[in-house]
């Protein structure tokens, strides 16, 4: 009976945490489709409460639109730009930014809820500081990224600070679905498997730096720097990937090296996760795994096909146009968000070691 009353109370959050996966996963797509507009320094002010709302008249659009006249990017880029220009870039950023407040609301109003409720057990009490710190810390760190765009000779957000935006968006993510598989999948459905379990790690960190480098391929724009397949303009290793004057800043600035690593992480990942199919299909283990073990092969084979898609399309890019460059990278970062999904699954499922049963 107790154990029935501890599933019964533990359902409704684990379904709530559901909902802020599925929002979470529409706030990084926002940011893609904002990246790829170039809406993302359209706001210039970071009003929490103020900003809620777009403006309303054309004295507020032309207040808001002379704000944007001061900034690098339109004395730079955007120059011709006029107000209807604007407030389509304004659009796509304000979205990005109501629906993170969204989040924020479709978060707390259940918490306090739940709290009323008494249905927190003492187990979910840090998880639940740690997953509220999460989303503050990724609100302050996307004004960061913003404001390094404002100032100087920027015309876009710093490279850097956009893939470190993306990878805690990312990180947001993992941690609210492990705590919602913690709330659903029974501890007995768990299994054991150390050698399974290290090669997922494994992948996930190669994942990782992958996230990284694909965020720095967007943040500089790079998919135009090499739009050939399978050579990088005609060259298996390209050459000038590491220019003397600038070291290591190759790693993170250099178009081609970013490229270069890009694509053979790609394929170190591709191999690696049919590893993990072979090993997972020969140690059946739960039901859990034979149902899902094939997901991330497919979701990875479906990735390097829209990866491959996304450097050739980029012949097609036209500025201020949304055209198959733009969709091919979109669904890219969705299935890139399904893929770390998958091997997080496989993470909560196979452990080193046996859990005791129940749930949290």
């Amino acid at each position: 009976m107790a154990k029935e009353l501890s599933m019964r109370s533990s359902k409704p959050i684990a379904i709530w945490l559901l909902i802020g996966v599925g929002m979470i996963i529409i706030q990084i797509l926002l940011g893609g489709i904002t990246r790829l507009t170039g809406s993302g320094l359209s706001i210039t002010e970071w009003n929490i409460v103020t900003g809620t709302f777009p403006p309303t008249n054309d004295q507020q659009w032309l207040i808001e639109f002379e704000k944007y006249r001061s900034t690098p990017q339109f004395s730079l880029l955007n120059f011709d730009f006029t107000l209807q220009d604007f407030k389509h870039i304004f659009f796509w950023e304000w979205f990005h930014r109501f629906w993170a407040r969204l989040i924020g609301i479709v978060f707390a109003i259940p918490f306090i809820v739940f709290l009323i409720q008494k249905r927190f057990k003492p187990s979910m009490v840090k998880p639940m500081l740690i997953l509220f710190l999460l989303g503050a810390l990724q609100g302050a760190i996307g004004w960061i990224m913003v404001a390094s765009g404002l100032t100087g000779d920027a015309i876009y957000v710093k490279p850097t600070r956009l893939a470190l935006h993306f990878i805690f968006a990312m990180g947001l993510l993992c941690y609210t679905f492990w705590f919602s598989l913690e709330l659903m999948v029974p501890k007995e459905r768990i299994i054991t498997n150390s050698g399974i379990k290290k090669l997922n790690i494994a992948i996930l960190s190669v994942l990782i730096l992958q996230f990284i480098y694909g965020a720095l391929m967007a943040g500089h724009k790079a998919a135009t720097a090499a739009m050939t397949w399978p050579d990088i303009n005609g060259h298996i290793i390209p050459p000038g990937m590491m220019k003397n004057d600038e070291g290591l800043l190759n790693l993170i600035d250099n178009k081609i090296t970013i490229h270069f690593i890009h694509r053979g992480l790609a394929y170190l990942l591709l191999i690696l996760v049919v590893i993990l199919t072979i090993r997972l299909y020969k140690n059946a283990g739960s039901s859990l795994i034979r149902k899902t073990r094939w997901y991330p092969l497919l979701l990875v084979l479906l990735q390097v096909v829209l990866g491959i898609s996304s450097v050739i399309f980029s012949i097609k890019i036209i500025p201020n146009y949304w055209g198959l460059f733009e969709w091919m990278a979109q669904l890219h970062q969705l299935i890139a968000m399904f893929l770390l999904l998958s091997l997080v699954w496989i993470a909560y499922v196979v452990r080193n070691k046996k859990l005791q049963p129940g749930h949290n």
